[in-house]
């Protein structure tokens, strides 16, 4: 990963550090029944998520290894789950390493939108249209083109999850890296 790149293990610290702990209770103005019982002392959404994330990124590595055994196990600290991906896929060929910097990159995008930063995927040409009128449409859960001359026959906007944004951002930085060789 470049530093240009989303950096998908700081964001998950963050996650871990700044927003695990439930946030206070929220004021709607109507009178609601009294707690019975205290809230999580963490956010279990958010500990579920980073668990996920942690095994689709472990499982990926050992697909990506096909059939080979790790060299190492996945380390302890959830942050160091990207490193040890890196370390244990440098030596695989072109095709999937992308496979696996698509998923690290993604995985930062999601990690960021989901601590509010909704302006990542802003940075991010259209597939289609190759402007960058990009925005993260939350309702849907996907990446919309706002491009008027984008949309379809009906004027929605052409959407894209993703994991097509982080596979279109990494075969773009390859031709790139290529080019500049």
């Amino acid at each position: 990963m470049d530093s240009g790149d989303i950096n998908a293990a700081n964001a998950l610290r963050i996650l871990r550090t700044e927003y695990l702990a439930p946030s206070g209770t929220r004021r709607t103005g109507r009178r609601t029944a009294t707690a019975t019982e205290a809230q999580a002392p963490l956010n279990l959404e958010l500990v579920d998520y980073m668990t996920q994330a942690v095994t689709e990124a472990v499982e990926t590595t050992k697909e990506l290894r096909a059939g080979q055994p790790v060299t190492a196990p996945p380390p302890a600290d959830a942050e160091d789950v990207y490193r040890w991906m890196v370390e244990e896929t440098a030596n695989l060929d072109e095709e999937r390493q992308k496979a696996r910097d698509a998923l690290i990159y993604r995985q930062g995008l999601e990690h960021a939108i989901l601590m509010g930063d909704h302006k990542v995927v802003r940075p991010h040409p259209c597939r289609r249209c190759h402007t960058y009128g990009l925005h993260w449409d939350r309702d849907n859960e996907v990446v919309a083109c706002l491009n008027e001359h984008c949309a379809d026959n009906n004027g929605e906007p052409t959407t894209w999850t993703l994991e097509q944004v982080a596979r279109h951002y990494i075969n773009r930085r390859t031709r790139a890296a290529v080019r500049a060789t």
